[in-house]
């Protein structure tokens, strides 16, 4: 019996290899200073074949749509209602166009003003724990809660400074992004990168009430600001999970604001700064900057209902020619807010299609799981139930609705 027993035991340890050379080694994962720091290698846990997979199901807009309603300009968001409905905020038109769960045309709601219920450049919405759409017009300083289908309208002004992508949390209140510039204003001192954060939370009177996430230090102002930027998603906690454009990092933040976790992932290009930018100066007065030149590594996320973030992800960076040039133009009133802005678009390509980007994804703890080819040019990512909504918002200025379907 002991010889069985050892022989069976043998046999169990032999095949033990195999089975763990099927698995990937999909992460090197490691602590530092109490934070889970994910290094995840190409192609996941999935490996070449994803567990989900996308069904197109329709398209809204286009650049040459004949329809108004389907018309938009520099679209920046969508989000999906209750009852299946699909609101898609139209940025530069500053309205909100309402569709029904079959991609009919239902409703506008909004028009350029100042007045209540009235955008001057809408960035972002969502819909709150109550079913209420949440508005955020930085250029104005307001955040527009839509009642009841957009018969009831109220403002709140977000007083402390200009603040982006603004999302209702769970408990009630906002979080939005901060400004990552660090140039100051007359009689002020530029605020050091260390003492900077890149969220700030938005008590329900508007006012600031709480700050988190650390800036990584590039050495130069302008290159500090576009390095830091990033776009971020909650999950049904309230935790934030973010992206960063030029860096090659996701972090995921406890409601709290703790940073519970970093991950990276192999790229097929640099992450390093190909060139600074530069900020010239006389006293107080700003008297011209240049951008820096640094790669793309993300454009957006979006986390689904078990927790995954979902990033668009650039599987090179676009061509010369495949380039399209976006300038925005916003005008101050005596009162120094914003009273009117303009996006122009200059598309020398026409191109519709491209192989340059893909959607990674990733499970709540930052381990890549797979990835999946996108045929389209995507600027945006929402997710809603098994919907998963992708933005073209500068070339062919459309809505793709996708059904995500698991494997």
């Amino acid at each position: 019996m002991r010889k069985a027993a050892l022989r069976i035991i043998v046999l169990i340890l032999a095949a033990a290899p195999l089975a763990l050379a099927a698995v990937p080694a999909a992460q090197k994962v490691e602590t530092v200073d109490g934070v889970r720091l994910v290094h995840n290698v190409k192609g996941g846990l999935w490996g070449p074949s994803p567990h989900v997979a996308l069904e197109l199901v329709r398209r809204i807009g286009d650049i040459d749509a004949e329809d108004e309603n389907e018309s938009f300009s520099f679209p920046s968001d969508v989000a999906v209602d209750k009852g299946g409905n699909i609101y898609v905020l139209d940025s530069a038109n500053a309205r909100l166009q309402k569709f029904g769960p079959d991609g009919a045309y239902l409703a506008t709601i909004g028009r350029k003003g100042q007045g209540p219920g009235e955008f001057i450049m809408p960035g972002s919405m969502a819909f709150d724990q109550d079913g209420n759409l949440v508005v955020a017009d930085p250029a104005q300083a307001r955040v527009h809660i839509i009642i009841d289908g957009g018969r009831d309208v109220r403002s709140v002004v977000v007083k402390d400074e200009m603040i982006n992508g603004i999302s209702p949390l769970p408990g009630g209140g906002f979080v939005g992004k901060a400004s990552t510039y660090s140039l100051p204003g007359p009689d002020q001192r530029a605020q050091p990168v260390d003492e900077m954060r890149l969220f700030r939370r938005i008590g329900p009177d508007g006012r600031v009430s709480g700050s988190f996430g650390s800036l990584t230090d590039f050495g130069e102002a302008m290159t500090s600001a576009y390095g830091n930027a990033c776009e971020f998603d909650l999950d049904g906690t309230g935790a934030l999970v973010a992206s960063f454009n030029a860096q090659n990092k996701i972090e995921k933040y406890a409601p709290d604001g703790r940073l519970l976790w970093r991950a990276d992932r192999p790229l097929a290009f640099g992450t390093e700064v190909r060139k600074k930018g530069r900020t010239v100066t006389a006293g107080d007065r700003m008297l011209s900057t240049s951008a820096p030149v640094m790669n793309v590594c993300s454009k957006d996320i979006a986390v689904d209902g078990k927790g995954r973030a979902w990033v668009v992800t650039p599987t090179r960076q676009l061509r010369k020619e495949e380039e399209v040039q976006t300038t925005m133009m916003m005008a101050r009133g005596r009162d120094g807010g914003f009273t009117t802005a303009s996006v122009k678009t200059e598309d020398k390509t026409g191109l519709r299609t491209t192989d340059a980007f893909k959607l990674e994804i990733f499970d709540p703890d930052g381990v890549l799981l797979g990835e999946i080819p996108l045929t389209h040019f995507a600027d945006v990512i929402r997710i809603a139930g098994d919907s998963l909504f992708l933005i073209d918002r500068e070339r062919g200025v459309t809505v793709y609705q996708y059904r995500v379907v698991e494997k």
